[in-house]
């Protein structure tokens, strides 16, 4: 299959040009120059607030605690960024077309944001997913590897492979430093013009036509023509009537592991980031990035939480659980020190889509949230959809609409 190909214009437009992508219907000029205000600073956030900018809007982004903090769903240290989706090809196309504003933000950060170390997912059968994944690289002209077992073995030696069939492989694809790129796009944001203000809200000011401005628990008072909200698991909190429990905040616990001395096995220059399907029972990691660890983690949806209140010390019962498993897919890291826990949470979705639309009572403020754990990957194409959705001028993907969210949980999307 071809590779992914990024020109130094693709570079230049996905940093914020005038790029267009299936979502977006038309460019939003006719209507630049608006003050916006956007609250919350993570991922969908700062990537909205990124795309309004560059539209020649005035934005003011705000934040209770600070840009990807500790509590917040794009804090911590990595995520994965891979393109394979199965049926869902929806979000190989927004992974893809965000790939090249990672890449044109990494290359301005001065510490890199995406570590091209590759991603690969494995099965223990040929199931649809593989099918539905190729299905839909090959008509986007997407490189992936589809290798067997002996193939895997050889060619990442730190993994047992044990009871896997077939492997995915996307080379062009990796791992994004989280925490670090949002502080970057905030910094870029604010050195463009942008405002960004440290601030709790605690009340909307509404007329009959729509929203006027935020309160902040300051007493600041901060006005807007129009409004997003990208709250991640407050999101719920800041409106229990609209959103309330179709978007639900669970617990995880992902951990660290010191890689033997000297052992360049586990360096991203020969391990990939990776997941392993287990049967539908999903885990994944990464590499020894930057010193930090081989970090393991289950993806397995957590007990309901609520981010101001769930304790972020690491249990004893996840920890086993995740030593087993590393015990048994990383013999070469069997009794590895621990050396990192975090405790985040994600914030899903009733079905794992995503939810960006316009609230119903309020037409000036867009609702977006409901990341659902792969959301990060996807912060350059959510921001750039999120901003033409408020401004009127995107082609309405229904998968993201409130209608499509319910009280009750299924997840679809993997």
């Amino acid at each position: 299959m071809k590779g992914l190909r990024i020109s130094r214009r693709s570079l230049l437009l996905g940093a914020g040009g005038a790029a267009v992508s299936e979502l977006v219907a038309a460019p939003m000029t006719s209507k630049a120059g608006e003050k916006i205000v956007v609250v919350g600073a993570g991922v969908f956030g700062t990537w909205t607030a990124h795309h309004l900018q560059q539209q020649g809007h005035k934005v003011t982004l705000i934040d209770a605690w600070g840009p990807a903090h500790s509590r917040a769903s794009s804090g911590g240290e990595s995520r994965l960024t891979r393109a394979a989706y199965g049926k869902d090809a929806i979000y190989t196309r927004m992974a893809m077309d965000s790939l090249p504003q990672w890449q044109a933000l990494s290359a301005v950060s001065g510490l890199p944001i995406l570590i091209q170390c590759g991603i690969l997912f494995f099965f223990p059968t040929d199931e649809p997913y593989v099918a539905d994944s190729i299905a839909a690289h090959r008509e986007l002209d997407h490189r992936t590897n589809v290798i067997r077992q002996a193939e895997m073995a050889a060619k990442f030696p730190m993994i047992d492979f044990d009871g896997v069939r077939v492997g995915l492989y996307e080379p062009d694809f990796g791992a994004l430093m989280a925490r670090r790129s949002v502080l970057t796009l905030v910094d870029r944001f604010v050195k463009a013009g942008g405002t960004y203000t440290k601030g709790f809200v605690n009340a909307l000011d509404m007329t009959i036509s729509g929203l006027t401005d935020v309160q902040l628990s300051s007493g600041e008072r901060v006005a807007g023509d129009r409004f997003v909200f990208a709250c991640g698991p407050w999101l719920p909190k800041m409106f229990p009537d609209v959103v309330g429990p179709r978007i639900l905040p669970t617990r995880q616990e992902v951990f660290y592991f010191a890689p033997p001395p000297g052992d360049r096995r586990f360096l991203p220059a020969a391990m990939p980031g990776w997941a392993d399907f287990n049967g539908g029972d999903i885990f994944y990691g990464f590499p020894d990035l930057e010193t930090r660890g081989v970090k393991i983690a289950h993806d397995q949806h957590g007990v309901e939480v609520d981010p101001d209140t769930q304790s972020r010390r690491p249990t004893e019962a996840a920890l086993a659980e995740i030593v087993a498993y590393r015990d048994r897919r990383f013999p070469a890291l069997k009794g590895a020190q621990l050396i990192g826990a975090e405790v985040c949470q994600y914030e899903n979705s009733s079905n794992g889509d995503f939810l960006i639309d316009l609230h119903p009572n309020l037409p000036n403020a867009l609702l977006l949230g409901g990341g659902s754990g792969h959301g990060f990957k996807h912060g350059p194409e959510v921001g750039r959809y999120a901003a033409a959705r408020l401004m009127g001028s995107a082609k309405i993907e229904p998968r993201f609409s409130l209608a499509t969210k319910s009280e009750s949980h299924h997840r679809e999307v993997h």
